[in-house]
């Protein structure tokens, strides 16, 4: 894995992002031509970005370019991205359809490495740890990782495997 990531924010026209960018899967297969060639071959998403459409656009990038399986996708889940009750969390009924949801946009059967966005101090840790254990032994996710974690919030997780 190389030690630096294609971040894609600014992939896609979610309506919330278009000001920062809205490059569409023909300029994302170029970036990531790029980046392959500069010896990057880790692409970070997130199912926030856009509502979805950064992850929408990776996956239409690597179906245009040369071995996409090369590359390892990185995505997260976690925030509210609905105005439904279940629409946010690190619960397991919310990672799990997040999860599922992102690998379709991203046309792949599993995902490299699956971030919890931010902590939830409202689902129990347990759950949360379960429910990316069992994605881990299910291949649905092959590692999980966190993202904007405290040290405090790193240390209870490591404490409680």
């Amino acid at each position: 894995m190389s030690p630096l990531a294609l971040g894609t924010l600014t992939f896609g026209r979610g309506e919330e992002l278009t000001h920062m960018g809205d490059l569409d899967a023909d300029g994302a297969a170029r970036q990531l031509s790029r980046a392959r060639d500069a010896g990057i071959n880790l692409i970070d998403t997130a199912n926030l970005y856009g509502a979805g459409v950064a992850e929408e656009v990776v996956g239409e990038a690597l179906q245009r370019i040369e071995s996409p399986e090369n590359f390892l996708v990185t995505t997260k889940g976690r925030l509210v991205i609905g105005d439904g009750p279940n629409d946010g969390g690190a619960s397991r009924w919310h990672l799990r359809r997040e999860v599922h949801r992102s690998l379709k946009r991203l046309r792949r059967d599993h995902i490299d490495l699956y971030y919890l966005h931010h902590w939830d101090g409202e689902t129990p840790l347990e759950e949360t740890l379960e429910t990316m254990d069992s994605l881990v032994r299910e291949g649905t996710i092959r590692y999980y990782g966190v993202s904007n974690y405290t040290g405090w919030q790193l240390q209870e997780g490591s404490a409680r495997l």
